[in-house]
Order: C-alpha cells, then structure tokens, then sequence
C-alpha cells in the first residue's frame, strides 16, 4: 500500500478503513428555481408497524449524521423504507415526484460519460467510489425545508415528528448539482497535477497518471479534496490495481471491455425486449454491433402496445443474440496512444454503413516473433440510426452523415481531427466508385459539410 503514498489509513482513521471528516462550516451550494411559491403537501403514506420501527431507526441515524434536522415545514413529501438486495438492510427513500415537478430542469452539465479509450495505453490507474454521494452534497438553505417529511406513529399515540434534509435527498432530480459540486472540489486538484487525468462521472472519480509517483500524488490530494468536504470513504471502494471497474467498463492497461458479458435472452414483454435494446445500445461502441447485427431484435420494438405486452424471440432475434453474445465474449476497444494521430474508416455496404475511430501502432516485427501484437488500436465504433438507414436515401448524404458524427465525436473525446478518413471504394454493386467519389466531393453539399475543416 505504501506505493500509492502517504495515506497511513490506520493511523489518520478508526479502526475501520473508514475515512471521515467534519464538514467544514463553509461549503458551496447551489441555490435552485422553483417553478411556483405554493408549498406542495403530499401526505405521509402508511406503513406497517415493522417498516415504522425500521423507518424511525434510519431517521435516528441521518439524525446523528446531521443530515437530517427536526423542524416545522408547509413543505411535506411521503417517506418509506426498502430492504436492500442480498444485504438484509433497509433503505430510507423519499419519494419526490411532485416536489421534482416543480423544480425548474437546470439543464445537464455533463451530457455524456467521459471514455477510458481516452486514457493512454499503460498508464495506471486509481479509482474512488463515492459512498452515498448524493447524500454528502448541501442542499442551499433557502431550499432545505422544500424536502420535508413526517414521521407518523401507531394510533396516533404522539404528534409524529417532522424533519428536513440538510443534503440532496435520494430521489431527487438533482445530477446536475452532484455535478457541479463535485467539480468544485475537484478542479483545484486538476490545476495542481499537471498532465494527469481526471474523470468525474456521478459518484465515480477516476484517476490516470503516466507515473505510479504522480498517480500516488493525485490520489493523496483528491482523497485529502472529498474527505475536507464531508464525503465518506471506503478503502475497499479505492481501486488501485487492474483491471479497473469502473463506468460498467472493465479497464486493463490496453483493452476496455464491459463488465458484464452475459446478454439477457429470457424475454416474456415488450419492457424486457426494451432492457435489452437499452444495454445493446449502450456497448455498441464498444463492441461494434451494426444495426444489422440488432435488427432482428429491434424489429421486436415496433408495435407501440403496453409494457407489459408479450414478446417472443424469433428465430432471426436468438441467432442475433447469439452473434451479440460472441461478440461479447471475443471483441474489446482499445486505451488510446497518446503519440498517435486518429483515424477514421467507413465500413459495411450500402444501405447499411458504420465507422470506426482508430489508431494504428507500427509495430517491428522479427522472424522469432510470431505472437506480435496488433497494430489495430480500436478507439470506438460510430453507426447511422437505425431508422437512418432504412429511408431511401443518397449513398453520399450516408456517407456525409457518417463522417459527419465521427468528426464530432472525435472532437468531444480529443478536442482534434482525423489525420485520415478512409472511404473503402470497388467497382461493384454496393460501393462507391473512386469516380463516384471524386464526383461528390466536388458537386455534393453535404459531404462538402462533413469534409470541410
């Protein structure tokens, strides 16, 4: 543990590796818009007599935290207790919706999830997960009392007490606080590191240096960031050695694949065939599964009946999921070289085009090696929408299309441009022509668009 610096746990924290602080007096928060000035009143729900007792523990506990103060409000919101999954302990929740209704959408912050593609190829990583995030950020005070509740009794026996969060509550419509404030406290340390990395996604905080001594440094001073501001850290949520969980990615020191390998085949409704498509959609770029590859499973969408609606595979959908599965199992992206240039290539056949951001590593390879590794460095996969592609359209305005998400895709992730895009052409039904695409170039506006620099 040494190599990952000065953090004697032992020494600085109780004898559980739990590290905690007092919040300092003084933390920034964000005030929000309300979209009315009446206080909502939803009225407590009932609960047995069990989840009462259970309820009126957890409420004893954010107590004791300070997150929780007891108060008198017009503001009031159900509140209930759920058992977590495996653990055997509960949950307090508060339900939210109409107070979520009538808070102004502050927009997001961070549209997208950052990618580990972006992280140079063997440099090490240390990831923070954040326990209960959300609840460790401050609410301004002005809107505290908003999120209040009732602790009701049995029989009425007493005056059921009645509390506010101090701190954003679970089920709040809230990311872009936990954004905003998390990036407060992590932009200092991005200042003071130099050519480290930091990604900050939810509760999740990655870190990524070209050095074990700078990663230890970085480390030390974000730990040092979260702790000073109230956060609660757990050493077995510090992950120091790959392969990297993080982001539902798996990360080595070169390749990246999902954390979970297994597709889900046992579909009854169209929600389970929605689940599905969701999560496909989500490794897509990862794996490189084409709308071809999907759309046996897609087509199980169309209908637009109830959730609830019964669904069964077809014989085209289990041999898709099966081709989803292998890929699964035996493809992977890559972590980026740092002194390469990107580039871009069109794959497929017409109608059904996609892309691939890559890198290309020479690689000297002797007579006695024949187990060299591939010069291939797949940075992300870019596709048409599956709509897109069924549409009669122009093979150009696919192409320009195409091009067009892959150049702003690669400036999200590296803020440049391709060196190179490479455009397959053959004289052969489902290609351009090389003199097709001269052609284009020079008379079609929309791959003049998607070209111009």
């Amino acid at each position: 543990m040494a190599q990952w610096g000065g953090h004697d746990w032992h020494s600085r924290c109780s004898p559980l590796p739990v590290f905690q602080a007092a919040a300092t007096e003084e933390r920034p928060t964000q005030k929000l818009n309300w979209k009315t000035d009446s206080p909502v009143w939803v009225e407590q729900w009932l609960l047995s007599k069990e989840k009462l007792k259970v309820l009126q523990e957890q409420v004893d506990e954010q107590l004791a935290k300070g997150h929780i103060v007891e108060i008198t409000s017009p503001w009031n919101s159900p509140v209930f207790v759920i058992k977590k999954a495996n653990k055997g302990k509960w949950r307090l929740l508060h339900y939210l919706r109409q107070i979520n209704n009538v808070i102004e959408d502050m927009g997001s912050l961070q549209p997208g999830m950052p990618s580990p593609a972006m992280l140079p190829q063997n440099w090490n990583l240390a990831i923070i997960d954040i326990k209960d995030c959300f609840v460790q950020i401050p609410l301004h005070p002005d809107d505290a009392p908003c999120f209040a509740f009732s602790v009701p009794t049995l029989n009425q026996e007493a005056p059921r007490k009645r509390y506010h969060w101090k701190f954003l509550p679970q089920g709040m419509n809230s990311p872009s606080i936990c954004q905003w404030y998390l990036s407060s406290l992590l932009s200092p340390v991005r200042a003071a590191v130099g050519e480290a990395i930091i990604l900050h996604y939810m509760d999740d905080v990655l870190m990524c240096a070209p050095s074990d001594d700078l990663l230890s440094h970085v480390l030390d001073l974000t730990i040092d960031s979260l702790v000073a501001a109230g956060f609660e850290l757990q050493e077995e949520k510090i992950q120091r050695m790959p392969p990297w969980k993080c982001l539902g990615l798996e990360i080595g020191k070169r390749i990246i694949v999902p954390q979970k390998r297994v597709v889900k085949n046992n579909i009854k409704t169209l929600a389970d065939v929605q689940q599905l498509c969701g999560s496909l959609n989500w490794v897509r770029p990862w794996l490189g599964l084409t709308t071809e590859d999907l759309d046996p499973l897609l087509n199980l969408l169309k209908g637009g009946e109830e959730l609830s609606s019964p669904r069964t595979l077809t014989q085209e959908a289990r041999a898709a999921l099966e081709k989803v599965q292998d890929c699964m199992a035996t493809r992977q992206t890559n972590r980026c070289k740092s002194d390469l240039p990107f580039k871009f290539i069109i794959l497929g056949q017409l109608p059904h085009l996609h892309g691939m951001i890559f890198q290309w590593e020479r690689v000297e390879k002797s007579k006695k090696d024949k187990d060299c590794r591939d010069p291939l460095l797949i940075i992300e996969w870019v596709f048409l929408s599956h709509h897109w592609s069924k549409r009669m359209t122009r093979p150009q305005e696919l192409v320009a299309e195409l091009i067009w998400k892959a150049r702003t895709r690669i400036r999200e992730l590296a803020g440049s441009d391709f060196e190179c895009i490479h455009i397959p052409t053959e004289i052969k039904s489902g290609q351009i022509t090389k003199a097709m695409l001269e052609h284009l170039i020079h008379e079609d506006e929309a791959l003049q668009f998607a070209l111009d620099s």
